[in-house]
């Protein structure tokens, strides 16, 4: 099994669903809990030992920037993949734009716009695979899931279904022959586990994926009341 130190945050949504919020402030930088959301997954990723962490930004992107820094507040080093505005990759190019800033080794991915418990410090990749996703409980807005996951493997087909949570580790390998064009990482990750090359784990504590304004307020509250989490 293999441990990634290095990780990448996906910044680079428009964040359209949160409008009228995002028009001045790119989605990560919104504050919950007196801070903004990235850097809640920035503190989780130095406390599970993590050394560097590749952000790509677009929509506002130098704010970003401007915000964080290098990262060494949190004893990390921060790397950044420009993507312009207007430009964004999706999820798929964007982490193929930032494949030399990752390294030839397993990495760890995150999307910027949702909020967990999940100790990253506890998530592996098997050395055969080619990524392994972290699944969750469907939320009332997806209930049908993405996939179904059978002893530690992820498939497209099977109940129950789960839905996947943004977080997963990738091999750089995943990425073989891919040009840095909009695509999305879903159709990869598929092909893939026709192959069996994807593992998976579910994930059974908080996770929120912060993509309306509805539960951007529903997790501002729960972080008021004092439940949110800070390892």
């Amino acid at each position: 099994m293999v441990s990634p130190r290095t990780a990448m945050i996906l910044a680079a949504g428009r964040g359209e669903r949160l409008r009228p919020l995002t028009d001045h402030v790119p989605k990560p930088l919104l504050e919950v809990g007196g801070k903004p959301l990235i850097v809640w997954h920035l503190e989780k990723l130095a406390a599970a030992g993590f050394t560097d962490v590749v952000i790509n930004h677009a929509h506002l992107g130098r704010q970003i920037e401007d915000a964080l820094g290098d990262g060494r507040r949190w004893g990390l080093h921060i790397h950044y993949s420009v993507e312009g505005e207007g430009q964004a990759l999706e999820t798929g190019g964007g982490i193929c734009k930032a494949l030399p800033l990752l390294g030839d080794h397993p990495f760890l991915f995150i999307s910027g716009d949702v909020f967990s418990d999940v100790d990253y410090a506890r998530l592996e990749l098997a050395e055969s695979d080619l990524a392994q996703l972290l699944l969750v409980k469907n939320p009332p807005h997806h209930p049908q899931g993405d996939f179904f996951l059978h002893q530690g493997r992820v498939h497209m087909r099977g109940e129950p279904r789960l839905t996947f949570s943004g977080i997963g580790i990738c091999d750089p390998r995943l990425f073989e022959g891919c040009k840095c064009v909009p695509f999305r990482l879903a159709p990869l990750l598929r092909y893939a586990m026709t192959k069996g090359l994807v593992g998976g784990s579910h994930h059974e504590g908080y996770w929120l994926d912060v993509g309306t304004p509805e539960r951007y307020q529903q997790l501002k509250a729960r972080l008021e009341h004092g439940t949110g989490n800070h390892a």
